[in-house]
């Protein structure tokens, strides 16, 4: 018999999407550089995916949820983690998902049929 996989904490996956304002070279040179910063997961620390010119960009980071917070408290961490790398933006979109909503339906044993 396996043991069923322990349960991912409680958190929030939210994606900013938005256009980035005027990037100096080196923070242009700094986007491109830096893998770690463009992935598709979602992560703490936030990823990036941009067109090729980086004029859009999509931002998506993974909040701890705590007991008491909402989908308003996840969109301002979310926004403070943007605002960590310094690059000058717009947001164009916030969207919110509670994990903690999300309700997965395993497959059972399916009944032997003869």
């Amino acid at each position: 018999m396996t043991t069923p996989a322990p349960a991912p904490a409680p958190a929030f996956r939210v994606t900013i999407r938005g256009k980035f304002g005027d990037l100096t070279d080196p923070q242009r040179a700094a986007l491109r550089g830096d893998a770690d910063a463009f992935q598709i997961a979602f992560t703490e620390a936030g990823a990036f995916a941009a067109d090729a010119t980086l004029a859009v960009f999509s931002f998506r980071v993974q909040i701890p949820a705590e007991p008491d917070d909402d989908e308003d408290t996840a969109g301002l961490k979310a926004l403070a983690a943007l605002e960590s790398y310094g690059f000058p933006h717009e947001v164009l979109r916030i969207a919110v998902t509670d994990m903690r909503e999300i309700k997965i339906k395993r497959k059972g044993k399916r009944p032997v049929v003869r």
